[in-house]
């Protein structure tokens, strides 16, 4: 084994892999093959800012995992980067291997759907929420492999009880990075013009939801975040199909 590359066994199964500026890519994948022949699991610890290295882990077939934050690696405290190998895993050669590995570390972006709902007065459906004092439209975060538009519908009857249909997407707004929030594209699907029975059909989720009605954009304007309020506007409004934080 080249001296600067370092194999040990850190639990039954499991093996760490580290290395020097003088390991060559093909160096790391021939050590990460020859751990798996004895170990289910190769896994390497690199620091957040250390682009060289998590360069070489990926292409010697190590997939990112996550960031492991507050760990302690010879006396130093960091967060890590933990990229890993399982035997399992489906050669780096194979289509799927190298689509797999590219998808462990391409960006991904948070979706959150929404849906506008009118009355026939043009007021729209807000809800007040129990995390925080603003009101917003209906909705929530799309969940891993699931349509936007099923996961708006599927929100809207999960918070309120109402089982609306999404119509066509009226505005695709992003949000920007904000309070300990990454940022996110957020989807808003037409919901429809409905009268006041429909506030007899609520049933509200406590966890989430503490009261819904319609509102006037001006009500908007004093109830939501003045971004949502935005948001609201352009989606009334139409005719800019994209914004970035209602703008």
């Amino acid at each position: 084994m080249p001296s600067s590359i370092r194999v040990t066994t850190v639990t039954d199964g499991v093996a760490r892999i580290d290395w020097d500026g003088r390991a060559t890519v093909d160096d790391l994948r021939r050590e990460v093959a020859t751990a798996l022949v004895e170990h289910a699991r190769v896994e390497a610890l690199v620091g957040l800012e250390d682009r060289d290295a998590q360069r070489s882990a990926t292409w010697a077939g190590l997939l990112r995992e996550g960031v492991s934050r507050g760990l302690t690696l010879d006396g130093e405290v960091a967060d890590r980067v933990v990229y890993a190998r399982v035997r399992d895993d489906r050669p780096v050669d194979h289509p799927e291997g190298f689509r797999s590995l590219l998808n462990s570390f391409l960006p991904r972006k948070r979706a959150i759907s929404q849906m506008l709902v009118r009355d026939p007065e043009g007021r729209v459906l807000l809800c007040q929420l129990t995390y925080k004092r603003d009101w917003d439209l209906p909705g929530g975060v799309v969940e891993v492999g699931e349509s936007p538009r099923v996961a708006v519908q599927r929100e809207v009857e999960e918070e309120l009880g109402l089982a609306l249909a999404a119509g066509e997407l009226v505005l695709t707004d992003w949000l920007p990075a904000w309070g300990g929030w990454d940022d996110a594209v957020c989807l808003v699907f037409d919901g429809g013009t409905h009268g006041p029975e429909v506030l007899a059909g609520v049933v509200m989720q406590e966890r989430e939801i503490r009261d819904v009605r319609f509102c006037t954009l001006e009500e908007v304007d004093e109830l939501a975040a003045d971004f949502t309020s935005r948001r609201v506007r352009a989606a009334v409004e139409g005719g800019q199909p994209y914004t970035e934080s209602g703008r």
